[in-house]
């Protein structure tokens, strides 16, 4: 009788065991979906920002206002040269959800709300490092600059 070769119980139990101590200990630093998905969320503000301001744009071009460095659109949105200003009454107006405060906040002390205006997550521990920074038009050849500031930590 040939004597057949392979794995004894215990032997595939400690192989298992230390694959489970592996993946417990290894698996988090190979996927921080999380942060992903908050980078991810912050590029989707960013592109809304961007889709809003060029609805608004054509509106304001249609009533005649694309021009003006201050005005408001027939939807109450506060615009500069055409395109959404950088505070709660037109970038705010402009984009849906951003005037819910369980989704985003606006930030009053960032460094960048000298220029502009800058949203981060509502839940978010330390909201100064994932943000999206909106500057309107400085005249009427420019577009907004929209910027989506994200770090290792978000």
């Amino acid at each position: 009788m040939k004597k057949q070769g392979g794995f004894t119980l215990i032997e595939l139990v400690v192989v298992i065991v230390i694959l489970g101590i592996l993946a417990v200990t290894a698996a988090p630093r190979f996927l921080n979906l999380q942060s992903d998905a908050r980078e991810s969320s912050l590029q989707g503000l960013k592109g809304a920002m961007a889709g809003a301001g060029s609805i608004v744009y054509g509106k304001a071009a249609i009533e005649g206002i694309e021009t003006q460095s201050s005005a408001t659109t027939a939807d109450n949105i506060d615009v500069v040269f055409g395109y959404p200003a950088a505070t709660s009454a037109g970038i705010g107006n402009a984009v849906q959800g951003l005037n819910d405060d369980n989704e985003w906040v606006e930030l009053t002390g960032h460094v960048s709300a000298a220029t502009g205006i800058v949203y981060s997550f509502a839940d978010s521990e330390d909201s100064s490092t994932c943000v999206v920074v909106y500057e309107a038009a400085e005249d009427e050849t420019s577009v907004p600059v929209i910027t989506a500031s994200t770090a290792d930590n978000c």
